[in-house]
């Protein structure tokens, strides 16, 4: 019920204007990849925050997120490459739910080209079972949930910074899943609330970019 009602957030993202603060983003580039069902409007919120912050936001590009798709990780491989030789800066990666996913596949295949990869409420972890949208994602896709068509494991940490957001009370995700084990993620960050609030809340978003701002490794280099 919780996440029902939260749907409206996602809707209503277009409409909805940001939150000034403190300037981070240098003037890189933030590629946000949204989740399951969901397209570059459930971002809106959180990549005009991004540039309010000093980011260049980018949205995926990609239409509707239907799941694991070998020809748009590709395509997004040589959206972080352009970015790259755009900006001159290495890039963020932030991905909610699955979208989540695609940014630590990238991370691996492009870690040189990247500063920090971000997952909002991403199962990367463990039982790929204990999450409510697996019937949802086979019924959807020519592959299962425990085989997806990349090579590269999403548990595994990529070579850079990481950040692992999750909440307690998501309704969709298992926490564990999106939390992570020891060694999965440099840091964690509980944030309770549904899951398609904890990408579209004001208030979700502004504890995200603070987290990322204290360990971001632009700042700390």
């Amino acid at each position: 019920m919780r996440e029902g009602l939260a749907v409206p957030r996602v809707l209503l993202n277009p409409l909805r204007l940001p939150r000034s603060g403190r300037q981070f983003g240098q003037g890189r580039a933030a590629l946000v990849i949204p989740g399951l069902t969901t397209g570059d409007i459930s971002t809106t919120l959180l990549r005009r925050t991004l540039r309010k912050r000093g980011f260049r936001p980018e949205g995926w590009r990609q239409g509707i997120n239907t799941g694991a798709d070998p020809a748009k990780l590709k395509a997004l491989e040589a959206r972080i490459a352009q970015l790259r030789e755009d900006t001159g800066k290495r890039i963020v990666l932030m991905g909610w739910s699955l979208g989540g996913l695609y940014a630590r596949v990238l991370a691996q295949r492009c870690a040189e080209d990247i500063d920090m990869v971000v997952t909002v409420a991403s199962p990367f972890s463990g039982d790929r079972h204990a999450n409510h949208a697996w019937k949802l994602y086979e019924a959807i896709n020519d592959h299962t949930v425990d085989n997806p068509p990349f090579e590269e494991d999403v548990s595994a940490k990529p070579p850079v910074v990481t950040i692992a957001i999750w909440s307690a009370t998501d309704g969709i995700v298992a926490p564990q899943c999106c939390r992570g084990k020891d060694g999965e993620t440099d840091h964690t960050l509980r944030i309770d609330a549904p899951h398609f609030t904890i990408g579209t809340s004001a208030s979700c978003i502004e504890k995200i970019l603070a987290k990322m701002a204290e360990v971001d490794p632009a700042q700390t280099s």
